[in-house]
């Protein structure tokens, strides 16, 4: 059922969406100061390709005051935006029975989108 969800999910945006982390990315880590935030940025695209039957896990550590700031960081300049689009697209998509399981996508992506330092999607 994963793979369905996931073949179907690609088809229907979550390509778009993952290349759009990765790109961003990539850009990102065109600074030195932005090589953090551009990993991290690819590693959501990454799992932004493939998000059923995966779940966000909180690594050890997640909570360490070098990631914390970084977090901090992140929701500041990206975080508060890129959780108001998974929240926007999980409403809509949640509105259609049809769309149900690719809204709970979205809001399963929504805490690795903003706080990704020290979460994981696996």
């Amino acid at each position: 059922m994963s793979f369905l969800g996931n073949l179907l999910w690609l088809i229907f945006g979550g390509l778009i969406s993952g290349l759009g982390y990765i790109i961003a990315g990539l850009v990102l880590c065109l600074t030195i100061v932005g090589i953090p935030f551009g990993l991290m940025a690819i590693r959501i695209g990454f799992a932004t390709f493939a998000p059923f039957g995966k779940e966000v896990v909180e690594l050890p550590q997640a909570n360490s005051p070098l990631r914390l700031i970084f977090n901090i960081i992140w929701i500041v300049l990206f975080g508060w935006e890129l959780t108001l689009s998974h929240l926007f697209w999980g409403i809509v998509l949640t509105v259609t029975i049809i769309g149900i399981p690719f809204g709970k996508q979205h809001f399963k992506l929504i805490p690795l989108a903003l706080m990704p330092f020290g979460r994981d999607l696996r």
